[in-house]
């Protein structure tokens, strides 16, 4: 139980290397808007939902101006089988019309506009931030808070400060391919009841915290 040391913080993450030297974003997507659409689809469902609803989505609405003209009514049937529709559809719509009045149509590459979009939290901004502009951040998700406090990377009861931790024990060019690799982590091996133990290779020096629950 507890933290992992330095040395061991190091090892990790060398370890999460090895298991998973391909780790990205496993949305699909073309471009910024795509990507960003595809993030506020993506709470609380599976990327592989979300990228069978936007294959047919995006071929029909690829861009802001497309969206922002279709009915909430058509976009709620077209996404239908993903949670959340309802909201999810009005979001969508909602952001599209705010990023062709106030952007031309254009993702901005900050945070603070990019969180006053409707549907997009920190964890949604960092996302887009990281993927389609290339700054290093770390999204903190479901499967990154609980793995990075179960193996000992930090040991914090919220994703903020989850976040703001990792922050200080990865080094910052790393923060991003580390992101996805706790994501493939959490979705392969590390799962939040029966985590496949036998199979992982952190498991000689992972703290085995129990699971958190987010505050």
């Amino acid at each position: 139980m507890g933290l992992l040391t330095k040395k061991n913080v190091r090892l990790a993450l060398d370890l999460l290397g090895e298991m998973y030297p391909d780790a990205g974003c496993e949305l699909q997507y073309h471009d910024p808007y795509q990507l960003l659409v595809a993030v506020v689809l993506s709470a609380q469902t599976t990327d592989k939902r979300v990228n069978m609803v936007t294959e047919d989505l995006f071929r029909v609405c690829p861009g802001p101006a497309e969206m922002a003209a279709m009915e909430e009514s058509e976009l709620q049937e077209r996404i239908r089988s993903i949670g959340m529709y309802r909201t999810k559809a009005a979001n969508v719509i909602k952001l599209s019309r705010m990023l062709m009045e106030k952007y031309d149509g254009a993702v901005p590459a900050e945070q603070d506009l990019l969180e006053e979009l409707p549907g997009v939290g920190r964890k949604s901004a960092n996302v887009v931030l990281s993927v389609a502009f290339g700054q290093p951040r770390i999204a903190v998700d479901t499967h990154v808070f609980r793995v990075a406090n179960r193996i000992g990377l930090v040991q914090e009861k919220n994703v903020l400060d989850t976040e703001k931790a990792l922050m200080k024990r990865i080094p910052e060019a790393e923060w991003t391919v580390n992101h996805h690799r706790l994501i493939w982590h959490g979705r392969r091996v590390c799962a939040a009841r029966k985590p496949a133990c036998e199979s992982c290779l952190l498991d000689g020096i992972c703290k085995k915290n129990e699971a958190p629950k987010k505050d």
